[in-house]
């Protein structure tokens, strides 16, 4: 499961590079606004919006997975460390075995960016 997890939170840098590609800016602000993507606490809000349309599996799958989390990093959110776990091993998940529903919930996220 926590290899799923660390597949789908390069899945989600990845894609959150190729976001940032688009824009004007020099690379070290496009790699601060990256960092700032891809912590605990901001995957962890990404789950929470997606989480509508999850189907049954795949929310039982997130389960698995941040029931499987650790404490995560001295300082942070247990919570929100296990949530974006959760997030991350889903992504993977649909990398692996479900390509185009990766593509829709991702962009599901890009569609509703807050």
């Amino acid at each position: 499961m926590l290899q799923l997890a660390w597949l789908g939170d390069a899945v989600w840098e990845l894609h959150q590079r190729l976001n940032r590609c688009r824009e004007a800016a020099r690379a070290l602000d496009l790699h601060r606004q990256v960092v700032a993507s891809v912590r605990a606490d901001a995957q962890a809000r990404q789950l929470e919006r997606l989480d509508p349309w999850l189907q049954s599996s795949e929310r039982e799958l997130v389960r698995r997975a941040r029931n499987r989390a650790g404490r995560g990093p001295r300082g942070g959110d247990p919570a929100a460390y296990a949530r974006a776990t959760g997030f991350e091993a889903l992504l993977g998940w649909l990398f692996l075995h479900d390509p185009e529903r990766l593509v829709e919930l991702l962009d599901h996220l890009e569609d509703n960016n807050p």
